[in-house]
């Protein structure tokens, strides 16, 4: 973990909030290399839930909402964590995160629990009363909940259908921790898929095998990640069934999304707080119901983290150590360098028109400083499939060397054939 988080701030992946004001406390900034995997993590969920598929639709609903949604969704009287304080260091952590020992000083002289409601509050408009109060989402699910009916009709589908969404979530956890696996600020990858009542076992298998295939495909090993059904005391209320995928992280086995089977709980909900109907009308039966729900719930940030922890090796090239990042293409930062081999003008001229071929189609770096051998290994580590390095043959065959960063194999291909070539490789 450590080697990670180094990794991380030195190669500008991720930096702590505010470092040169001593820091937030778990706030983190993604740097030019962490915002280029984070995005490709988003595009790469994207692509699989919505873009490849026919039944489900996008949606981008707004962060600060009516509170009149988070009474009916239950999250101003449920959403609490168990709050107990140390008497002894005055540190405050979650009662079922501790087993009755404080991990600062080991006192076991701690406060009757409590409970400990996560919603950031805020208030909307001039004055602070109880008029203006809002809270900023703890999730995105509920933006999709309300927005049901409105989609069902402006895209004219019907059950089985999903509504997906990626967005910033905010909970005011008690203990964060473990780098940027839990933070009070994070981005959500959430799907509502809503289904006939007695089509929902099987959308539920369907979906959590979908969401652990997802992981595996781009590249983390079987042995690093698991599914875990919930047990029946740990479902939360509205819940009929919950698996998490889970990975192996260097504390042990944690979520990375959860796979719920919601019932009809969150419609029926929000239909009695606003007084709308929220169902689906059967021309088959000619009957209304109340889809059932089944939600896939991934965190980009914590995914992003897991991927960059299942890429991490370390090997001998040429009697050195080498740290590579052994990313799947999809998720590298960066597809592809351009590495002139002098910064002498006519090499630099021959490498810039290099650079704007792949760059209209691929994310791509040009260095020129330091020795070849010093911009491959740090092209290496920060997880780029392939180098491709222009020296002075270039100029008369017109053609380059392209370095693959697994095998470190090194093939002449001409330019005219670069991007097939390039294309072939990297497999998009």
């Amino acid at each position: 973990m450590e080697k990670i988080v180094s990794l991380s701030k030195r190669r500008g992946f991720v930096f702590q909030s505010a470092e040169i004001y001593g820091g937030f406390r778990s706030t983190y900034d993604y740097g030019p290399l962490g915002i280029l995997m984070l995005r490709n993590v988003r595009n790469a969920w994207w692509r699989s839930m919505v873009q490849t598929r026919r039944d489900v639709v996008g949606l981008e609903a707004s962060i600060l909402t009516t509170p009149k949604i988070w009474e009916a969704s239950g999250h101003l009287a449920n959403f609490t964590d168990p709050l107990v304080d140390c008497r002894n260091c005055k540190e405050r952590w979650r009662e079922d995160q501790i087993a009755g020992v404080c991990p600062k000083c080991g006192s076991t002289d701690l406060t009757e629990s409590r409970a400990f409601n996560m919603m950031f509050k805020t208030f909307v408009g001039p004055v602070e009363d109880d008029a203006a109060v809002a809270y900023l989402r703890p999730e995105t699910a509920q933006g999709m909940f309300v927005d049901f009916k409105n989609v069902m009709q402006s895209s004219r589908l019907k059950p089985p259908f999903g509504i997906a969404q990626i967005g910033k979530s905010f909970r005011n956890e008690i203990t964060p921790g473990n780098f940027v696996f839990r933070t009070r600020e994070f981005e959500q990858m959430e799907m509502e898929f809503f289904v006939p009542p007695a089509e929902a076992d099987h959308w539920f298998e369907y979906w959590y095998k979908e969401r652990f295939n997802w992981y595996l495909d781009l590249g983390i090993a079987p042995e690093k990640i698991r599914i875990r059904p919930h047990e029946k005391e740990e479902l939360s209320h509205y819940s009929a069934g919950t698996v998490d995928v889970e990975f192996d992280f260097p504390w042990g086995w944690g979520e990375l999304e959860g796979i719920a089977n919601r019932t009809d709980f969150d419609l029926n909900a929000h239909a009695e707080g606003s007084g709308e109907k929220l169902e689906y009308f059967d021309q088959q039966t000619g009957e209304p119901y109340v889809p059932y729900v089944i939600e896939p719930a991934a965190g980009a940030t914590r995914a992003m983290m897991a991927f960059l922890l299942a890429a991490y090796d370390e090997d001998v090239v040429s009697n050195e150590k080498r740290v590579v990042l052994r990313l799947d293409p999809r998720l590298a930062p960066y597809s592809i360098a351009v590495l002139p081999l002098s910064k002498k003008p006519e090499l630099s001229e021959l490498s810039g028109k290099v650079f704007s071929l792949l760059a209209g189609r691929y994310s791509t770096d040009y260095d020129e400083v330091q020795s070849i051998g010093k911009r491959y290994r740090r092209q290496d580590e920060v997880g780029t499939p392939l180098c491709v390095t222009i020296d002075f043959v270039s100029l008369t065959d017109n053609a380059v060397t392209v370095r693959n960063r697994d095998t470190t194999e090194q093939v002449r291909i001409s330019i005219d054939e670069l991007m097939a070539y390039v294309g072939g490789v990297l497999g998009f």
